[in-house]
Formats: C-alpha cells, sequence, structure tokens
C-alpha cells in the first residue's frame, strides 16, 4: 500500500525571481518538477552542549524521503515572511515555539535546489517531540558526525552542509540565541 504524501502537491508556493523578489504562485509539484526559484527556510536547533538536532525525513516526503537534514524546515508560504515560516516549522515539526536568530541566507542555486534558503538557529535544551507524519527519527549529533551525514549524498539532503556552515559560524561567533 503507497504511502499518502506529507503534503499537499497543489499546494500554491510563491515563486520568486533571480534577486528574491516575487513573482506569483505555482503548485508544489510544478515548483519541484521545473526547477523553479522559491523561498524556504531552516532551523537548527543546537543543546548546550553544541551538538546540532538533525532530522530523518519521512518515507512520505516527496523530496529526499529517508534522508537528514536540519532540525526544522519547510516552504514559505504565500503572504509569509522567513522568520514565520521558520517559527511554524519548529511549532509544526518539533512541537517547539521559539524565536529562532538568523545566521544567514543562501542563495537559490542547484545545491539549494533553487530554494532561497534562510537559515536560523537557536540553543535549548528542551525536548524536541517530531511530528511523525514529517520526521522519521531524529537525534542529537556532534559537529564531526553532522559533518560527516552532510557529505554523504546518499544520506544527507544536499543542502545540509550549507545550512549546518552557517548555523555553526553563527553558534562559534557567540550571538545570542539562547532560548533557556
Amino acid at each position: 500500500m503507497p504511502i499518502p504524501p506529507a503534503q499537499d502537491p497543489h499546494e500554491p508556493l510563491p515563486v520568486v525571481d533571480d534577486q528574491d523578489r516575487p513573482l506569483g504562485l505555482a503548485p508544489r509539484w510544478r515548483v519541484h518538477r521545473d526547477g523553479l526559484r522559491h523561498r524556504a527556510a531552516h532551523v537548527l536547533l543546537f543543546d548546550s552542549a553544541g551538538r546540532v538536532y538533525l532530522q530523518q525525513r519521512s518515507a512520505a516526503k516527496d523530496t529526499h524521503p529517508g534522508k537528514w537534514t536540519s532540525s526544522a524546515s519547510g516552504h514559505v508560504d504565500p503572504g509569509e515572511e522567513y522568520h514565520q515560516t521558520a517559527r511554524r516549522e519548529l511549532r509544526e515539526e518539533l512541537g517547539l515555539d521559539l524565536e529562532p536568530a538568523s545566521a544567514g541566507m543562501l542563495p537559490a542555486s542547484p545545491a539549494t535546489e533553487n530554494e532561497f534558503t534562510a537559515v536560523y538557529y537557536l540553543v535549548s535544551d528542551r525536548e524536541p517531540r517530531p511530528n511523525p507524519v514529517e520526521i522519521a527519527a531524529g537525534r542529537f549529533f556532534t559537529r564531526a558526525e553532522a559533518l560527516s551525514l552532510a557529505a554523504d549524498p546518499a544520506q544527507g539532503v544536499p543542502a545540509l552542509a550549507s545550512v549546518l556552515a552557517l548555523g555553526w559560524a553563527a553558534l562559534d561567533r557567540g550571538e545570542p540565541a539562547d532560548q533557556d
């Protein structure tokens, strides 16, 4: 029996130009099929020991099922800003109502699958409560473990190494992102 999708393939997503300016809406399936530029937010949850929580995507996901990715992530919805997406995805995917800080931005490119990607991070020892519809597994990884996972295209999503690099750079600068 086929696994039902974790998302609606007809969900309208904002399509943007090469400068991240809105052009209109297109259904999710077309955005992915045609490689249209669009927006996403990724959140990295670090614990006080400096480990990062990563999730293994559900088998029901339409892209990269079963691969490891950031703590929480998702497309920017119509009328939504990047930071709103980051907060929404933390709640929906990990059951955490927290305010992440900006770690930086990745341009839309083949490495990000044409997503302009806003990366956020936070430090908290609150226990994530993964949504089983979207997440097959999740756990905290050391920096070395996470980088090893991200370097293996059979295990990590294409943008994971770049997302991690931005998150750790912000964490290493000591920018405030504590939530506890």
